[in-house]
């Protein structure tokens, strides 16, 4: 494989970023102080697979909507507990949180990911009653490949994930520095355990993919987050013009790939975004 030299800078959120360790230690630190002051249901499966479970911390009101947040780590690392900090600020406004987990590249292959955040969305629609929620207002976000598989659940017709599925179920979405056309991973060392042909790039970008359904949806990325991340967003908005509501880009100024998780977790720009957006 070769590595294409700028291509692997601009996508090496880490080496731009050295205190990711501290920042990353700090998201662990904030999420187990959350587990411990607020109620949560955690591991709830929605599939097979040890990862494929999912942590809900319920709003403080029946009823309220859900807020269905997918981890980052370009498809090979993180963890959903990680995330739990994230959940604060939305819990703090009413909002239910579930927090996502998946298998990682490479002991599954991305089409894999993709199938199973598909099969978790439709696992909370289906169990809503049962947790409490407003099924008629659900939120997709992520981060990273969070923010990307954001991208690809937002791009999926329901009616073919199941007879029982309103072609409506996503109510809004919100994708934090997500990627949205494959094939410059290709040329990058992530490549490694992604193991991507030129095929499972094209039909894992939903950059590629015809924009489908009128719910909301709002690309957001850093301010000081490289260019290729800025192109990534552009990229989706410009495939998806023609969608019935069109993608926003949302530029979080002075944020890079890891602070800019500060700006939903606390009072911040995807804070408001995410609940004007549950508005509408």
């Amino acid at each position: 494989m070769t590595i294409d030299a700028n291509l692997e800078t601009q996508y090496n959120a880490r080496a731009a970023v050295p205190e990711h360790v501290d920042i990353q230690a700090d998201w662990q630190r904030r999420s187990e102080q959350l587990r411990s002051t607020r109620e949560c249901k955690l591991d709830l499966a929605y599939g097979e697979s040890p990862r494929q479970k999912l942590d809900l911390f319920p709003a403080d009101s029946a009823h309220a909507p859900l807020h269905m947040f997918l981890h980052g780590g370009y498809w090979q690392r993180g963890e959903r507990a990680a995330n739990h900090f994230v959940a604060e600020g939305l819990c703090a406004h009413g909002v239910n949180v579930a927090m996502v987990g998946y298998d990682l590249c490479p002991s599954v292959a991305l089409d894999d990911i993709v199938a199973q955040t598909r099969a978790a969305l439709a696992w909370l629609w289906r169990q809503a009653q049962a947790l409490g929620f407003d099924r008629n207002r659900i939120q997709v976000s992520g981060h990273s490949a969070g923010g990307h598989l954001t991208a690809m659940l937002m791009a999926t017709r329901w009616s073919d994930q199941g007879s029982d599925l309103p072609a409506d179920l996503i109510h809004s979405g919100l994708a934090i520095s997500g990627l949205y056309e494959l094939e410059p991973l290709r040329h990058t060392s992530l490549n490694e355990a992604l193991a991507m042909d030129s095929e499972t790039a094209a039909r894992n970008s939903p950059a590629l993919m015809p924009g489908i359904g009128a719910a909301p949806f709002t690309a957001a990325v850093g301010g000081l987050e490289s260019a290729e991340f800025h192109r990534q967003a552009e990229t989706l908005a410009q495939h998806w013009q023609n969608r019935s509501a069109a993608v926003d880009i949302l530029e979080a100024p002075g944020t890079n790939h890891f602070t800019i998780l500060e700006e939903l977790a606390g009072e911040g720009v995807l804070l408001e975004r995410a609940l004007t957006l549950l508005e509408k």
